[in-house]
C-alpha cells in the first residue's frame, strides 16, 4: 500500500502562465483529458488552479470572452497543496479540511511537480468504492 504522496500522485501536471486565456486552458484540458491546470506566476511558481468548472462558473456563465479572459481573474487562488513526502492520510485530511478534490503537489521552491486527486486517492485506499471504481473506469467521451 502506497504510503506517501510521491506514490500516488500524477506527475508533471499541465501548467499555464497566470496570463494565459481560459481558453487555453480549457484547450490544455482537453487534449490531456483531464479537469485542472495550475497556474503559474512569472518565476515558474504555483499562484493557482483552475477547474473546468470555474472557466464555466467564473467566465463562460458571467458572459465573459474565454479568449480574453486571464486564469489569474478566475483560477483559485487560495491554493491548498502538498509535498511530495507527506503522508496519504495528511492529504486526504487536507481534502476533507478544505473541501477541495485536488492538491497540487510542490517542491520546496513552491514549484509544482504533480498533483493528487481525490480519484487518486480512492483507487488507493478503497478501491471497491463507487468513487474508487469511477476513478478506474476508462473515460466516456
Amino acid at each position: 500500500m502506497a504510503k506517501t504522496i510521491r506514490d500516488v500522485m500524477t506527475r508533471n501536471p499541465v501548467t499555464l502562465p497566470d496570463s494565459d486565456s481560459c481558453a487555453s486552458a480549457a484547450k490544455a484540458m482537453q487534449q490531456k483529458d483531464i479537469g485542472d491546470v495550475l497556474v503559474l506566476r512569472k518565476d515558474g511558481s504555483a499562484c493557482g488552479i483552475v477547474t473546468d468548472r470555474d472557466i464555466v462558473v467564473r467566465a463562460i456563465a458571467q458572459g465573459r470572452d474565454p479568449g480574453r479572459t486571464r486564469l489569474d481573474d478566475v483560477c483559485s487562488h487560495a491554493l491548498v497543496s502538498c509535498k511530495e513526502d507527506d503522508s496519504i492520510d495528511d492529504a486526504v485530511e487536507l481534502m476533507r479540511k478544505n473541501a477541495v478534490r485536488r492538491l497540487p503537489v510542490l517542491d520546496a521552491n513552491g514549484s509544482p511537480v504533480g498533483v493528487v486527486s481525490l480519484g487518486d486517492l480512492a483507487r488507493e485506499r478503497d478501491p471497491d468504492s463507487v468513487l474508487g471504481k469511477v476513478s478506474t473506469a476508462p473515460p466516456n467521451n
